[in-house]
This record gives C-alpha cells, sequence and structure tokens, in this order.
C-alpha cells in the first residue's frame, strides 16, 4: 500500500473515483452526454432512480464542476442540467465504461450464477 510520501495525491484521487465513479453518477453523465441538458423529473424518469437520490447526485456533481444547474424563474419552476466543459471530457471514460459493462452483462450473468451455485452448500 502506498502511503502519503510515496503518493500524496492518493486520498484525493480516491476521493474523486468515489464521486464520478458511483452507479448513479456515471448513469446521469451517460444520460446527460446522450440527451443533452434534461430537467430533474426527465433523469429521474430516464434513470428510475429516487427524488432524494438523484437530488445528492446532482448536487454532488454540480460541486465537482461536472454539472450546470440552471434554475428558471417561471411557473411553475423548470430546472435544467447538462454537462459542463470538464463533464463534456468525462463522456468518452464513462461511455467506455458504460459500453463494456453492456458487452459484458451476459457474461457477468453466467459468472455470477456460477458462482452462487458453487457457493450453495
Amino acid at each position: 500500500m502506498l502511503d502519503n510520501d510515496q503518493c500524496p495525491d492518493c486520498k484525493r484521487i480516491n476521493e474523486v473515483l468515489s464521486r464520478v465513479g458511483d452507479r448513479w453518477s456515471v448513469l446521469v453523465v451517460i444520460s446527460l452526454a446522450q440527451y443533452g441538458t434534461l430537467r430533474f423529473n426527465e433523469l429521474k424518469r430516464n434513470l428510475g432512480i429516487s427524488q432524494r437520490m438523484l437530488s445528492l447526485t446532482l448536487k454532488e456533481l454540480e460541486r465537482d464542476g461536472l454539472v450546470n444547474r440552471t434554475y428558471h424563474p417561471t411557473i411553475p419552476p423548470k430546472v435544467e442540467y447538462n454537462l459542463t466543459e470538464m463533464g463534456q471530457s468525462f463522456r468518452e471514460p464513462v461511455s467506455a465504461l458504460g459500453y463494456w459493462a453492456l458487452e459484458n452483462l451476459t457474461t457477468i450473468d453466467a459468472a455470477r450464477e456460477a458462482y452462487d451455485q458453487s457457493a450453495e452448500p
């Protein structure tokens, strides 16, 4: 294991990867990359995510500079989200991860089934 002298930024890298590598962040970035600007409820509906989890995820992505939040003071209020320039630069690695998951779903399902069967008493 590397200590702070060998990798002074490892803790910070871990913090960033924990944020951008979590399931919902990846799916939000993929959705915004695919559709451009989306309203909160469009994202919620597309992802099948709870309102609370989507709100937390979007706040963290906005805090990290990956997502823009635009509030329109209309009745009812309208809030839209899109990727920042940095969020756009994150599209490629996130898309690669998403495509890898899609391409390997069957293999992963088979591996899980084999593991579960071998673990049964």
